[in-house]
């Protein structure tokens, strides 16, 4: 039953020689050198001249010449500039100016006090400083003694009377017993002691009982549209342009 495992005559046997599966090397994968191009050439073999050729070179992001973009002024020569005289129109400069007076700030008309004599002039200078905290009393702090009246200082003074109201004290008016007066007493009714005489009151309205909504007035009745008991003139009116009986057209509007 083992021999027809096999195919053909192969059988297990050891290797005659080493083979590259019983080794843990990285096998097969290095390429042999070309034999063609420059590069990786093989240098077992002769390598022949080879040329390339090269692409447009890339464009320098800052260039570091001009170039010929310079646009050269035709009037200018080897020995120079040929041109005729030019003007040219310039601002004005700026300069430092002090401010003097003018014709207008000078009055010839108020120096005739200083040319010619003058009577002295004094002016009301307004009050200084000094003087607001000055703390001596003005003339307006004393008082001048009285020249009137008895008490009159350094000065004779005639006898004065004065007028006295009434005392009540020992007076014609002074009740001496304490007793009340006839206004310190009440009237006695009449009524208490005499008959009685009759007396009458004026009471409030008395509403009767009765309905209180509101009725129809006389100018509330219009007797001249009275037509069940009177004969009435014919009355036209307008009829409908449409039939009563036609079902309308009903349209819903969402």
């Amino acid at each position: 039953m083992a021999e027809e495992v096999w195919v053909g005559t192969w059988r297990p046997h050891r290797p005659r020689g080493p083979i590259m599966a019983l080794y843990s090397s990285p096998g097969p994968k290095y390429l042999i050198p070309p034999t063609t191009g420059f590069v990786k050439h093989t240098p077992t073999k002769l390598r022949a001249p080879a040329y390339s050729f090269r692409g447009a070179p890339m464009l320098l992001a800052e260039n570091c010449s001009p170039g010929p973009r310079y646009s050269v002024n035709p009037k200018i020569l080897r020995t120079g500039q040929d041109l005729g005289p030019a003007y040219s129109i310039l601002g004005r400069y700026r300069t430092k100016t002090i401010l003097t007076p003018g014709p207008g700030d000078y009055f010839p008309e108020k120096s005739t006090k200083y040319v010619f004599d003058s009577a002295p002039s004094h002016s009301i200078s307004a009050r200084t400083k000094t003087f607001r905290v000055d703390s001596t009393p003005g003339p307006a702090a004393y008082m001048l003694p009285m020249v009137m009246g008895p008490h009159t200082v350094g000065k004779v003074s005639q006898p004065s009377f004065s007028i006295k109201g009434r005392s009540k004290l020992g007076s014609f008016s002074d009740d001496l017993h304490k007793t009340p007066g006839p206004a310190a007493y009440w009237q006695t009714d009449m009524q208490v002691t005499k008959f009685k005489a009759p007396q009458y009151t004026m009471a409030a309205r008395v509403v009767p009982p009765g309905d209180k909504t509101l009725k129809p007035g006389p100018g509330a009745h219009s007797p001249e549209k009275v037509t069940v008991t009177k004969p009435c003139a014919p009355i036209i009116t307008f009829g409908i342009k449409h039939s009563d009986y036609m079902t309308p057209l009903v349209v819903d509007v969402e």
